[in-house]
Parts: structure tokens; C-alpha cells; sequence
């Protein structure tokens, strides 16, 4: 399996546009902190010749095949089996302290839900895991098998944004009285049958539901919560960060990071703004920037993503 047949990276010029900065120099590292199967790493290996990459991810397919495309690259290229919220202790196992670019590519990766046995797509039946890292944690089987209603309601509601979650949950667990519910398509029936037909028609049931469940078994929020503080310490006077999130929560997550990082710690009143007190951080972005319909239309999974980026100004 080549990585390059299963992945075509998102928004790619416009985060090597915005990278270029902090990269363009000797000795320059760039962490990739959801590294997937190498798409991003392998450009900015190509155009920054004289830069290292440290690449990061919880999947140990993705590392295995990223590994062997960035093999070329030889010792310029750690590879750290981590969460991104390690990213820190990450750096630091590979004799780093501070690093010049940190990248974010955030959602499920194009591996996950190509190989149909992984369970994150609804429109392929497989059994119900959805981790990330396959060698440890929860998989989604078993949190259909032992939540209680209200959980999973609470879990499609808060990670779905799903209004029929109450009645979801419930069809689910009058669902597992009968029988267990170990795969995809299982899941899929049900949510279907429990789906009025007007709601059905302005989207598949099943999308909010599996997005929640794989936010659940992942704790996907709660890292990045953790995550983005931690990269934007690591960052150098000068470096630059950039994140491409998939949906609303991520993105909200992003958003206030950057906006807290952005902002001058001043007390309210000073006539004058101290050094101290002056933001850490500039945003190089206005808002989130979103794909082109050029981009959109080359590449569909760039048709949700929202792009924020920033610039270390200041140190700690």
C-alpha cells in the first residue's frame, strides 16, 4: 500500500505559504503533530531542504506508512508515536526545547476511513472500533454496549450537535436488549428505523452519531483543549503555528486558543500597554480561512475545513 494512493493533502500550498517564514533557514524543525500518512511532512521536506521534521500520530498504520515514505529523508525525520497533546514531551524526546513551525491537520485521517475495517464510515460495514490508536483505549463497540441512555445522549448531543439524540440513544439501548451491536452497519440500521423520513432526507442519520462516538472514544477535544497551548509554548520568537479543523467544536477549541494567545494581559485602565503585558502571538489569518471551490472540487475532504494560523511575536 503506497500512502500517496490513499491521501491527497488539505490546503496544502496555502499552509506552506504560511510555514514558509519560520522554515526557511538551516536547522529550521517543523513538528507535524498529526502527521496521517506523511502528505504535508513530504512537501515540506521536498521545499525546505535544510529543515527537520518531527511527525507525530496515534496511529500506528499511519506512522508505518508515513515512516516508509519519508524514509528517503533519512535522519531529518523523527517519527514519535504520541497523542498531540504530548507534543511537548514529544519534542523533547528528540533533544528539542523549542521548535520553528507546528501543524495541525485535525479530524480522522483519509487511512481511517479508507480501510473499511477501521468502523469511523458509516457507509461501509465493518466492526464498530473508531480508536485512533488501535493498540489501546475503548473502541465505539463498547460504548454502545455499557453507556447509559442519558450518556449517549449527552455524547450526540454535546459531539454530535444531534436534536434527535435523546431518541437515538433510546433506540439504541432498547437495540442491545435484543441483540449486541458490534458493527457499522448494525448501528446504521438503527439509526435509520429511529429517523423520521423528512429528517432522512436532508442528510444520512448516521453522520452526527458517528462523528460523536468517534470524538467520544478518541477524547478528541479534551487533547486539543490541551494541545494548542502546549504547541504555541514550544514555538519560538518568530515560529509560526497553523490549524485546519473539520467541524464547529474543533474549531471553537482553535479559535479561543489563538484569541487568548492574541490578547494583551494589560489591566483594564493602563494608559499605557507595558512590554509584559503585550500579546505573545499575531494572527496571520482573519477569521478562518476556508478551501477554494478550485480546492473544493480537486479535493472534496477540503470542502469542510477551516484554517487559523499564528505567529509567535513575543517570548513567555
Amino acid at each position: 500500500m503506497d500512502a500517496r494512493d490513499l491521501h491527497t493533502p488539505v490546503l496544502l500550498e496555502r499552509c506552506v505559504e504560511l510555514l514558509a517564514p519560520a522554515l526557511d533557514r538551516p536547522g529550521a524543525v517543523l513538528v507535524d503533530a498529526t502527521l496521517g500518512m506523511g502528505g504535508h511532512a513530504e512537501a515540506f521536506l521536498e521545499r525546505f531542504p535544510d529543515a527537520r521534521l518531527v511527525g507525530l500520530d496515534r496511529d500506528t498504520d499511519a506512522l508505518r506508512l508515513a515512516g516508509e515514505r519519508l524514509e528517503r529523508f533519512g535522519d531529518r525525520v523523527s517519527l514519535v508515536h504520541t497523542v498531540y497533546d504530548g507534543i511537548a514531551d514529544a519534542a523533547a524526546s528528540v533533544g528539542l526545547v523549542r521548535v520553528d513551525a507546528v501543524l495541525f491537520d485535525l479530524g480522522v485521517s483519509s487511512l481511517q476511513l479508507d480501510l473499511a475495517d477501521r468502523g469511523f464510515a458509516y457507509a461501509r460495514d465493518a466492526p464498530l472500533d473508531m480508536r485512533m490508536d488501535q493498540t489501546r483505549g475503548t473502541t465505539a463497540a463498547e460504548v454502545i454496549a455499557t453507556y447509559p441512555e442519558g450518556s449517549l445522549r449527552r455524547i450526540f448531543e454535546r459531539y454530535g450537535e444531534e436534536k434527535l439524540a435523546g431518541r437515538y440513544a433510546r433506540f439504541i439501548v432498547d437495540a442491545r436488549q435484543k441483540a449486541p451491536i458490534e458493527r457499522s452497519g448494525q448501528l446504521v440500521d438503527i439509526l435509520v428505523a429511529a429517523t423520521p423520513a423528512a429528517v432522512q432526507r436532508a442528510g444520512h442519520p448516521a453522520k452526527r452519531v458517528f462523528q460523536a462516538l468517534r470524538i467520544e472514544v478518541n477524547a478528541e477535544l479534551s487533547v486539543l483543549e490541551r494541545a494548542i497551548p502546549a504547541a504555541l509554548d514550544l514555538l519560538r520568537v518568530g515560529g509560526r503555528i497553523v490549524v485546519m479543523s473539520y467541524q464547529s467544536l474543533e474549531d471553537r477549541i482553535v479559535k479561543r486558543a489563538l484569541a487568548d494567545a492574541t490578547a494583551s494581559t494589560a489591566p483594564a485602565g493602563l494608559p499605557i500597554e507595558m512590554a509584559e503585558h503585550a500579546p505573545r502571538f499575531r494572527l496571520l489569518v482573519k477569521g478562518a480561512e476556508l478551501a477554494s471551490d478550485a480546492e473544493r472540487e480537486a479535493n472534496p475532504r477540503a470542502t469542510p475545513v477551516r484554517l487559523r494560523a499564528a505567529e509567535r511575536v513575543r517570548a513567555a
